[in-house]
């Protein structure tokens, strides 16, 4: 069945709000109590210094709909970005159905995307960073995004390509062993970033990064299943059932 990428794009977009929600969910529920102990900290280290005017946003209303917009928004994006990259990967990556393609793309943005950058600049709860150096760790966070984009695309590049030769397992192994290793180099060569305060409870920083890390897993898996389903029935939608056949006389 014919499928235009505009349909596919509307599904990808669909599942990605319904995995904000539960991102959302996710962040609400296991993010925000390590926020708050955050500021608290914050808040009290800088006691009896001038803070200046009050923040025109109340904390309880970035708690709530400032959060719930940000992930919703950022759902809905990614989601579209995935459903694109579906599109380019159905039918080239080799014989698997509309569901197994879903969530093999939705294993590779995952891991390009959300885990290859956050192990090397990994997120921060507030007060640990400088203010001042703040433009320059979201750009090598976003380089580092950049280049875990490029070389996965190159990565799939060499595996097509050698997989003539030596097959589409082996071809994969080394294509993937080639990735870890140059993602390896580029950890070693970009600069690391270590603004933590001096007496910042360790064990705060280990749990808001589990909290991030437990939000974007549920958006990913979130997102994979409700797209794999929605493609899978625009794909291969159910036969119309067989009319029974009337015994002859």
């Amino acid at each position: 069945m014919n499928v235009s990428p505009r349909t596919l794009l509307v599904r990808g977009m669909l599942a990605g709000l319904l995995a904000g929600v539960a991102a959302f969910l996710v962040a609400y529920l296991l993010g925000e109590s390590k926020v708050d102990a955050a500021i608290a900290i914050e808040e009290a280290a800088a006691a009896g210094h001038d803070h200046g005017e009050e923040a025109p946003v109340s904390r309880a209303l970035q708690a709530t709909a400032g959060l719930g917009t940000g992930v919703l928004l950022y759902g809905v994006a990614l989601g579209g970005i995935a459903a694109l990259v579906y599109c380019y990967a159905l039918g080239r990556i080799g014989r698997f159905g509309p569901r197994a393609t879903a969530a093999l793309v939705t294993a590779a943005l995952f891991v390009t995307v959300t885990l290859v950058p956050f192990f090397k600049y990994p997120a921060n709860p507030p007060a640990v960073g400088d203010p001042e150096t703040a433009g320059r760790r979201t750009a090598l966070y976003l380089l580092m995004i950049a280049l875990s984009a490029l070389l996965a695309a190159g990565a799939l590049i060499l595996g097509r390509r050698l997989a003539p030769k030596l097959g589409n397992w082996n071809a994969s192994i080394v294509a993937g062993a080639a990735f870890v290793l140059v993602i390896g180099v580029s950890y070693a060569v970009l600069p690391g970033i270590n603004e933590v305060p001096a007496g910042f409870p360790a064990a705060l920083i280990w749990d808001f990064r589990i909290a991030s890390l437990a939000i974007q897993t549920t958006l990913w898996t979130t997102f994979g299943l409700a797209f794999g389903y929605r493609a899978e029935r625009a794909l291969a939608p159910a036969s119309p059932p067989k009319e029974a056949v009337q015994p002859t006389s």
